[in-house]
């Protein structure tokens, strides 16, 4: 294996285990968030009193654990062959996923990250007829990350006529291949995440919006990243608002099946209002009080290990200890163990410092509250 693909290699699975939960392509702003009223952390605070892991143990690089090994040397194994040319083991990594449709999401996912690093082996992947849909849908979910690329994270009214023309354009291409994808397989939603995802850029209205979801909830009604994506959609900054973008994200918590991480969405939602309004744009304290632990409920069903897990978790955290439900706020933080790198924490200049005050308040008032 060369230095390059090593290289290359150990990037592609970073991204891998510390990617934010949006089903990858297109970039989410990152703002300090809001600090929670709290009370002060008395002094000699014992971290293992509370089942919790020493404060020397905190570790800023991760939101998790790493992949068990046989998971990452598997994962190294496809990488290299695809970066080294090949594509049949690519198309045998999607196949092997089945009909389980948000774990073929993810393999996609990967599969698409290995492409921005090369291509020439996915362009071959297409030309085999193997696997058509899934080769296709790849491609055009490189595209909608290259387009996203293009068009940068600011907002429209500040990104250049001829930027925004070649973002539209791009997009555009990704449509089409999207659309091919869905004719190659009916069966499959990957095609039609990918045009959730274009429609809020190329853009669509909201009745023909309505059209595409409705296509992919009839071939997956809990797809998580067709439903990060619709959400994005219904946002404020898109051709939403707060209000239809809660709506939507409250529904995801109350009709995900038993053991899906969907029931995320919900915090995902609170984070993009948190991030547009501080915490005056939060839900009233009751909305709060009823749907964290219903949210923290669900969470707990889903089998581990689980990549999207972690990140959600620290989500939680926050959101309960904003929301003064410190009890809530210490299991996730005894669920996380050492691990501090993620939003909101990486978010403030000391994550570590940052994560360990938050455990110590929900530790001290979930005891004394």
């Amino acid at each position: 294996m060369t230095p390059v693909l090593v290289f290359g290699i150990a990037l592609l699975l970073s991204l891998l285990t510390r990617r934010r939960w949006n089903g990858g392509g297109v970039p989410m702003p990152v703002a300090a968030p809001a600090q929670p009223p709290t009370a002060p952390v008395p002094d000699g605070f014992d971290p293992r009193q509370y089942g919790l892991v020493s404060s020397a143990e905190l570790d800023p690089g991760r939101a998790g654990p790493p992949l068990p090994l046989l998971r990452r040397k598997e994962l190294e194994a496809l990488a290299d062959s695809c970066l080294a040319g090949g594509w049949r083991a690519a198309a045998a990594y999607v196949a092997a996923a089945g009909e389980d449709w948000d774990e073929r999401w993810s393999r996609l996912d990967f599969l698409t990250r290995v492409a921005a690093e090369r291509d020439a082996w996915l362009t071959e992947w297409r030309a085999s007829g193997t696997e058509a849909c899934a080769a296709t849908t790849v491609y055009a979910r490189l595209l909608v990350q290259r387009a996203w690329e293009v068009r940068g994270s600011a907002v429209a009214h500040q990104v250049p006529a001829e930027q925004l023309a070649a973002f539209k354009s791009v997009l555009g291409e990704a449509n089409a291949a999207a659309r091919e994808a869905a004719e190659l397989d009916p069966r499959d939603p990957g095609p039609w995440v990918v045009l959730v995802t274009t429609a809020r850029g190329v853009p669509l209205n909201r009745r023909r919006f309505s059209a595409l979801w409705q296509e992919l909830t009839a071939r997956a009604p809990h797809h998580v990243a067709g439903h990060w994506q619709a959400m994005q959609y219904w946002c404020a900054k898109w051709h939403g608002s707060d209000a239809l973008m809660l709506r939507f994200a409250e529904g995801a918590v109350r009709t995900a099946p038993p053991g899906s991480v969907l029931p995320g969405l919900y915090l995902q939602a609170l984070t993009e209002l948190e991030q547009r309004h501080g915490l005056s744009g939060l839900p009233d304290a009751a909305r709060l009080h009823e749907l964290l632990p219903a949210v923290a409920s669900a969470l707990a069903a889903v089998p581990a290990p689980h990549d999207q897990l972690p990140l959600l978790r620290h989500l939680l955290a926050h959101f309960a200890l904003v929301s003064r439900q410190p009890g809530l706020a210490l299991d996730q933080f005894r669920e996380l163990g050492p691990w501090c790198g993620a939003h909101p924490w990486t978010s403030t200049h000391h994550p570590v410092r940052a994560f360990d005050h938050a455990r110590a308040v929900a530790a001290t008032h979930a005891t004394t509250g």
